[in-house]
């Protein structure tokens, strides 16, 4: 018996809907609402089911995106996106592992719907343009001028440098032990002197509720940390880079570095606990 479509493609699906949305929740409801659309398609008439069904997910995720662009405007505090467990696979394919980066999701966040659509689907899983012009239900001359102005939007914010893997892990595993042990002149020495902090509590726990700048001050408010809560820190892959698993008096945390040169020039911090269900079981990601 021939395996359903649906089901071969689910990792391809399932990750255009969450670089579309930012979220794992979100997604899985977006191929819920895939699936019920699917199961009623004479599939006799499909010639391309992966190209049909990446269609159905690309406008399912523009209308939640729609929905949710208006919700995130009244959330509390930074809105950062969730955080995946992944294998160290995902990252052996370098232009998948940084486009689901939390630095990259971060920097959709500031595109609009259409705009993110037409990036997503022509930069990372590389579209014909044709076929987004009728995911997104536009001209291929306005999604070609889309796709230009997108990728100039997301060239002057994403991440200058890229950095090896061993290099990320390192950084990684001795911010942590900075942090778990309170050490401020490490924290110090780690950091850029630029960094920024972005945390998202979600109105839901503790967290700043706007980007702290410089390491002069978030290393010491890192540092204070140790000295209120209990710390407790593990290396883990997230969304296909090393990252952080912290537990502040038991309460989770997810923490994503950006590393340039050998230091951190970006903090995220996830504490939304709405946000952190999906740290157990390494997400299906692909291309």
């Amino acid at each position: 018996m021939t395996e359903d479509p649906f089901v071969t493609h689910r990792g391809l699906l399932f990750t255009v809907a969450y670089e579309m949305l930012g979220s794992a929740a979100d997604a899985e409801d977006v191929l819920q609402e895939s699936w019920l659309r699917w199961s009623d398609v004479d599939r006799a008439q499909v010639r391309d089911p992966r190209a049909y069904l990446v269609r159905t997910v690309t406008r399912q995720a523009l209308n939640r995106l729609r929905t949710l662009s208006r919700s995130r405007e009244d959330y509390v505090g930074e809105w950062l996106p969730e955080p995946l467990l992944t294998s160290p696979d995902v990252a052996e394919d370098i232009e998948l592992a940084e486009s689901v980066s939390i630095a990259m999701l971060t920097v959709l966040e500031t595109l609009g719907p259409a705009e993110r659509a037409v990036f997503v689907l022509r930069e990372v899983f590389d579209m014909p343009y044709g076929e987004i012009a009728e995911a997104i239900g536009k001209s291929t001359t306005a999604v070609r001028q889309i796709a230009r102005r997108a990728r100039e939007h997301v060239a002057a914010r994403r991440p200058r440098v890229q950095v090896s893997r061993s290099e990320q892990q390192a950084v990684v595993e001795r911010f942590l032990v900075a942090l778990r042990t309170g050490q401020l002149r490490e924290l110090m020495e780690i950091m850029a002197p630029d960094v920024v902090l972005i945390a998202d509590g979600g109105g839901l726990v503790p967290a700043v509720l706007t980007p702290v700048h410089g390491a002069d001050a978030v290393a010491p408010m890192l540092a204070r940390a140790n000295r209120v809560a209990r710390v407790e820190t593990t290396t883990v892959w997230l969304n296909g880079a090393p990252a952080g698993r912290i537990e502040f008096d038991g309460e989770p945390a997810a923490v994503s570095l950006t590393v340039e040169d050998g230091r951190v020039t970006r903090i995220y911090v996830v504490r939304n606990p709405r946000k952190l269900t999906r740290l157990d079981e390494p997400a299906d990601l692909t291309r």
